[in-house]
Parts: C-alpha cells; sequence; structure tokens
C-alpha cells in the first residue's frame, strides 16, 4: 500500500514517534512519503540546513520527505502561532498535490487541526481518502493552555473539527477517553479506533549509569526526580518549582527538567528569584543521549494542569519513562494514572498540587532500593508486553488499509480496534 504521511512536524523535530511510523509501516512491506514542513519546533527558529523556500526534499532513514515552507514560531502570542500552522496548512494545501507522489491512502497527523485542511484538498486532488489521527483534542486543548479564550472562535474551531472527522475514513485516537470525546460530538462509534501510542523498547531501554555525566551534570549523592519533554502551559511546571520549595528540608532532593518550551524561561527565572538550588533546567538534549541521563535519574516525572482534557490526554514520555526501567510520578488523574496503576510501575498524585507532589515525592524517596527497582521493572515489562512499537504500528497499518477499502469488512467484524 501506498501511504503519504501528513504532518506539521517531523524529525529532525523530536518527533522520533513519527519517524518511527513511517519506518515502520515501510518494514510491513507499504511504500510511505512524508509531507511536512521546514523544521523549526520547539524553538520557533528553523533548524540549520534548512532555509525558507517553495519545496525541498531529502531523505531520513529511508523514508522521502518533501518540505514546504511555513512561518516559523512557537512562542506565547496566538496570531504568530495561527499564522503559523495555517501557513503550513496553506503550503500543503497548495503545494502538495503537485510534490506528493500517486497513494492509496492519505494518513493525517493531527495537531493541528488546520492540517485537515489540507488532507482534504490533497485528497479530493489525488481522489484517495485520508484516515485521521488525533495526538491532542481541539479545541479543548485550546481552552487548557489558554491559546484561545474567544467563545466564537472556539465554535468556529468545534465545527471544522466536526467537518474534517465527517470527512476522514477512519480515526485513530490514542486513549479510551479521547473516544468517549468523539462519541459524545457524535462522531460514528465505526470510525473511531482507539490505538494506543507506543515506545521503542530497543531505544528506549535500561543502560548503566555514567558517573562522569552524573557529576557533569550535579546529580552526585543526589535523589534526583527528573522531567524531560515540553515546557509549556499544558504542562504546568509551576507545580514543580513550587514542590521544590517545600523539599528544601531536604538537602538531597533534586529536580532535574530537560527540555524546551515557551514557559523554560519564566520557570528558570521564577526558581533563580526564589534562591531555590534543588531545581535546575538544563534545556534540551538529542534524544539518543536520553536514555542515558534517565539511567541517572531515581524517579521520572509526568505532570500535566488539573484539566478534564489532560484526564484523558496520554503523553507518550508515559511509556518511553516505563521502557527505561525507572519508577513514574504520574501528577495526573485519568487514563495515565490508570496506565501506571494498573502496571504498577510507580505512584500517582493530583495534579496542580505542590503540597501533593511534595509529599508523594517524600514518599518515594522513603522507599528502598529495591521497591523502586520493582516499579522499574514492572514498568519495563508493561512496555514490552502492552506497548511495543511493531504490534500497535501493524494496528495502524490494518486501519489504514481498511481506510483505504483494501481491507475486506469482515476483517473488522469486531468493530474498531481497541488497543491501549
Amino acid at each position: 500500500m501506498r501511504i503519504l504521511l501528513l504532518t506539521q512536524w517531523f524529525p529532525p523535530e523530536p518527533q522520533k514517534l513519527l519517524l518511527e511510523l513511517a519506518t515502520t509501516l515501510r518494514d510491513l512491506g507499504h511504500e510511505v512519503t512524508v509531507l511536512t514542513g521546514l523544521p523549526n519546533y520547539p524553538t520557533g527558529k528553523l533548524y540549520p540546513g534548512y532555509r525558507c523556500k517553495l519545496w525541498q526534499q531529502e531523505v531520513i532513514d529511508g523514508i522521502k520527505v518533501i518540505r514546504v515552507p511555513l512561518f516559523p514560531d512557537h512562542s506565547r502570542n496566538a496570531l504568530r502561532r495561527a499564522t503559523n500552522f495555517i501557513s503550513f496548512a496553506l503550503a500543503a494545501a497548495i503545494l502538495g498535490p503537485a510534490l506528493s507522489p500517486r497513494v492509496d491512502i492519505i494518513h493525517v497527523i493531527h495537531p493541528p487541526l488546520t492540517i485537515g485542511f489540507a488532507a482534504w484538498t490533497i485528497s479530493r486532488w489525488h481522489r484517495v481518502p485520508f484516515t485521521y489521527e488525533i495526538q491532542d483534542m481541539w479545541p479543548e486543548t485550546l481552552v487548557a493552555t489558554g491559546m484561545v479564550r474567544q467563545a466564537w472562535i472556539l465554535k468556529l474551531i468545534g465545527w471544522f473539527a466536526l467537518w474534517v472527522y465527517s470527512r476522514a475514513t477512519c480515526i485513530r485516537v490514542i486513549s479510551p477517553g479521547f473516544r468517549r470525546n468523539l462519541l459524545s460530538k457524535g462522531v460514528s462509534p465505526s470510525k473511531v479506533h482507539v490505538i494506543s501510542n507506543w515506545v521503542d523498547t530497543d531505544f528506549y531501554r535500561p543502560v548503566p549509569s555514567d558517573r562522569r555525566v552524573m557529576e557533569r551534570l550535579g546529580f552526585t549523592c543526589k535523589f534526583v526526580v527528573l522531567y524531560a519533554g515540553t515546557i509549556g502551559p499544558a504542562q504546568g511546571l509551576d507545580c514543580i518549582v513550587e514542590a521544590a520549595g517545600q523539599l528544601c528540608d531536604l538537602p538531597d532532593v533534586f529536580f532535574a527538567v530537560f527540555g524546551e518550551g515557551i514557559d523554560r524561561e519564566l520557570l528558570a527565572t521564577k526558581a533563580s528569584a526564589r534562591g531555590l538550588n534543588n531545581i535546575r533546567f538544563y534545556g534540551f538534549w538529542p534524544p539518543d543521549q536520553m536514555p542515558g541521563i534517565y539511567a541517572l535519574a531515581d524517579v521520572l516525572l509526568i505532570h500535566l494542569r488539573d484539566n478534564p482534557l489532560f484526564q484523558i490526554t496520554i503523553p507518550h514520555k508515559t511509556f518511553v519513562y516505563m521502557a527505561v526501567g525507572k519508577p513514574v510520578l504520574a501528577a495526573v488523574s485519568g487514563d495515565v494514572a490508570d496506565v501506571i496503576t494498573t502496571a504498577k510501575a510507580g505512584i500517582t498524585c493530583a495534579p496542580d498540587r505542590p503540597e501533593a507532589l511534595a509529599e508523594s515525592v517524600r514518599k518515594l524517596r522513603a522507599m528502598s532500593h529495591e521497591e523502586l527497582t520493582q516499579m522499574g521493572l514492572n514498568g519495563r515489562s508493561a512496555a514490552e508486553t502492552s506497548f511495543g512499537r511493531k504490534q500497535l504500528v501493524a494496528s495502524v497499518a490494518s486501519m489504514l488499509q481498511h481506510g483505504s477499502g483494501r481491507l475486506p469488512d469482515r476483517n473488522m467484524a469486531k468493530g474498531p480496534a481497541v488497543i491501549i
């Protein structure tokens, strides 16, 4: 099957999951082409070696990647962010039909929602169907992050989302909560497939700790609680700063924050202003170095704001943390907490409550080495058995075949896939 993967973001941006999707589909015997934008996430600046021009082409891990121009941005300014989204959608809609090869199916990665317009345009031009993958629910995310507040704009976005959903032949969602959300909006149950995100357990795995790196990062003789990922409004990492302030009586407890995002500088300034020496922001590190960084931590932290949307969201880092065999502290309720609790891979606490986070860190610090090790082993086992890349991408491939009309209906007789 010939597949066009349509996504605004793709490596070298930190989107390893999408590269894994493309290469694993190829390994399953499909021909995959990617149509994407110029890399600028998460800094909002073009990566070295790229420049704004009408189009450019490259090959990444054997996958043909076609790039179209966009307005680079990743700031708090709603107008600039909207321009970033809309510029890619228009460029893909106008240039995509001519630049993309003939395919059997278009698989679209959301967010942003604006990509739905490009999907529909290319789909109509090539007269092929498209399937839609929802990694982030709109307009709920825009409300939760405060990016959009005007009721009329949110209503318009909600209407456009339903328009896109109605034109997709299949919709992949990554959690049971996302499915419930779509069904409550009137989306047909027959087209919604719950297929969890996965983790590459060969890449993300337990590795020996490097004492030289530990010393360089200042982790020696510390109980390290490590967060890695986007630092933005949805993550609510101001809670970590507040919790760090409540744990100053434990001089060995140390919060290490890796990643970039629009809140990083603000939070670093806040921690510095309070004179906190038990939290540090390390910025972005290449993905191939992260398994070694995770190995130095005692606990890996997930935090999302206290919002109904985030109760049904499962960040990819959930599975990464489990795969590297470290205990997980999930300061979030809902689907993420269910995954961690079911796997016995760590503990959970209420989000947006610094006192609850601080108390949970105290609880973990008081546990024995054997207890913490067992949590890590439990998480690793669940990652390998339930969230492996090959089995879940194979489920995505089956959905694409069904969406393209190449998989007979009798093979889907039991309804949409529910794999979580």
